[in-house]
């Protein structure tokens, strides 16, 4: 992944649609989810079908990404009406990639057959261990040989872009089940692998099981599970938590992350278009009842421009390996005092044609001085 390449994506268009139907919530999930509602996965469609009929007519799609929630728990057929629908109001590009989530256990050939019929090319697997205890801890129903019969089907199928998602972190953890999970993962030869550190979200039920005093995830271990998962990843790591073979990084999050526009569609969903970030309703009947009365179900947007279009461009570009080009916020960020810190911590780094975080453990640090950074005041000289 070339800077070049990277922010090429500035110009990719792309798609993000929201399902949010699953078995059950994880307990350290605080995503716009829902289980127990599989009666409206019909209705639901239909609304978000509705939202993608109302949206303003767009160039083609060349990313398209169903997450959630978990796309693979509904009928593929209603997945497939989506994928028409987003076709239909904005075309979708040749070669273009359309992934979507799943879990191992409802994951079968069958599936993975009709995804492919459908012009699924992507799956990204959430196994998040291959260690029994920790896939209990964190609430997942499926056990390491179910990961493998899923992803031996994707491939059988047909799926030459395989993800695996993995967390680690649990506080029941130890470092020899991280150390075979990376091992159990990589011998399946995916094509691309995130792997995120256990988080600890209010209002999920394990921040209320913290609250009261069950063990937290320990920042050091965590710390130490990442390098583990650096010298273990047979891939170039293109972004804080993402790994992958070359050619294979994820183009949904490649545009995202190049400050490239792109919708979103379903409750809860983010997304960037004209210089706006909008959100959805979250609540799934509210949004329901939005998009059927026929409105744009929004809960909000914010205007990205001058100032602000600059650090956001550092905020999401910075979590790319190749990092970002210079600009007014590079230069704001190393002149102050921060910056310089960070710089002299060699948490960052700058050699006149990119700024880059060469300490991915210390992004949030960075992130912090980023939004921290005041407009510089730029002199008017026009009557001197």
């Amino acid at each position: 992944m070339t800077p070049e390449l990277a922010d090429s994506y500035v110009d990719s268009s792309a798609a993000y649609v929201h399902i949010p139907f699953c078995t059950a919530i994880c307990p350290y999930c605080d995503f716009a989810v829902v289980a127990g509602r599989d009666d409206v996965a019909e209705r639901y469609v239909e609304a978000v079908i509705a939202e993608i009929i109302m949206a303003e007519p767009w160039r083609s799609l060349d990313a398209i990404y169903l997450g959630g929630g978990t796309p693979s728990h509904i009928d593929p057929l209603l997945l497939a009406r989506i994928l028409e629908t987003l076709a239909d109001r904005h075309g979708i590009t040749n070669g273009a990639e359309i992934s979507l989530e799943a879990n191992p256990e409802d994951f079968s050939l069958q599936t993975a057959d009709l995804l492919i019929q459908m012009g699924f090319n992507r799956v990204s697997f959430g196994a998040q261990s291959f260690d029994s205890n920790v896939l209990v801890s964190l609430g997942r129903h499926h056990n390491d040989d179910q990961i493998e019969v899923a992803f031996r089907a994707a491939r059988e199928a047909g799926f030459e872009n395989v993800s695996l998602d993995l967390i680690y972190g649990e506080p029941g953890e130890s470092a020899e089940s991280w150390v075979d999970t990376l091992g159990s993962a990589t011998a399946l030869q995916p094509d691309h692998l995130s792997c995120y550190a256990l988080t600890v979200e209010p209002g999920t039920p394990l921040g209320r099981s913290v609250r009261d005093g069950s063990p937290a995830p320990d920042p050091d271990s965590q710390a130490d599970r990442y390098e583990m998962a650096e010298a273990a990843i047979p891939f170039d790591r293109y972004e804080v938590s993402n790994w992958s073979s070359d050619g294979f990084e994820c183009r949904y999050n490649l545009t995202v992350w190049a400050q490239g526009q792109y919708e979103a569609y379903g409750n809860g969903a983010h997304g960037f278009r004209n210089g706006s970030r909008f959100r959805n309703i979250r609540r799934l009947d509210a949004y329901m009842d939005a998009a059927e009365a026929g409105k744009l179900p929004r809960a909000g947007a914010d205007t990205i421009d001058g100032w602000d279009e600059e650090i956001d461009r550092l905020f999401v570009g910075l979590r790319r390996a190749v990092g970002v080009a210079p600009g007014d916020g590079t230069r704001a960020l190393l002149d102050s005092d921060d910056g310089r810190r960070l710089f002299e911590a060699g948490v960052i780094a700058f050699d006149e044609k990119r700024l880059r975080v060469v300490r991915p453990l210390l992004m949030d640090a960075v992130h912090r001085s980023v939004l921290a950074l005041q407009s510089p005041i730029v002199s008017d000289d026009s009557n001197a």
